[in-house]
C-alpha cells in the first residue's frame, strides 16, 4: 500500500494494477483507496490480464464484484462491529502476520522492521481491536474470514 501511494505521489498519472497472491477481499479495497485502478489475484491473471491492462491503460478500474462491493461497503459509516477496518495499512498487515501465525520476531524480518515497531504495532491493534490477546485476534479472524486461504 505504500508503494502504491509512493508511485501516485510521484507519478499521478501512472495507471497501477495491482496482480498479487493476496486474497482479494483483505487488500483489493485498500490498494484501490491506496490509488490502483486496478486488482486482481494470479489465479484470474491467466484469462484476465491483458483485459485487466487494457481496462486500466485506458483508465477504467479493473476490479472484482467482491471488491466493488466491499468499496461500498466501506464508503458507508463506519461499522462498530468491524474493529479490523480501524487498522492502518501497516497495522492491518501485521495483524494478518500475527493471526496466520507468524511471531513478533518474524513479521520484522518480513516488513524490514524492528521488533520494537511490531510489538508497538501489536499493542495498538489489541487495543483498536479490544482485544486481551492474540487469541483474541485469532478468533476474530476467523469469525471474520480474515485468514488467507493456504496457498501452496
Amino acid at each position: 500500500m505504500d508503494l502504491i501511494r509512493q508511485i501516485k505521489d510521484e507519478f499521478q498519472e501512472l495507471a497501477i494494477l495491482v496482480l498479487t497472491m493476496h486474497d482479494e477481499n483483505q487488500y483489493a479495497a485498500r490498494a484501490i483507496q491506496a490509488g490502483a485502478l486496478g486488482y486482481m489475484t494470479k489465479e484470474s491473471a491467466g484469462t484476465e490480464l491483458v483485459k485487466a491492462i487494457r481496462k486500466v491503460h485506458n483508465e477504467r478500474p479493473h476490479i472484482s464484484m467482491d471488491v466493488a462491493e466491499q468499496l461500498a461497503m466501506d464508503a458507508m459509516p463506519t461499522r462498530l462491529d468491524m474493529p479490523h477496518k480501524s487498522l492502518s495499512d501497516k497495522e492491518f498487515e501485521v495483524f494478518n502476520f500475527l493471526v496466520s501465525g507468524k511471531s513478533v520476531t518474524e513479521v520484522a524480518e518480513l516488513l524490514h522492521l524492528s521488533v520494537k515497531t511490531v510489538s508497538t504495532h501489536k499493542t495498538r491493534i489489541l487495543q483498536k481491536m479490544g482485544s486481551r490477546s492474540l487469541a483474541e485476534l485469532v478468533k476474530y479472524a476467523v469469525v471474520q474470514s480474515l485468514l488467507e486461504k493456504f496457498k501452496p
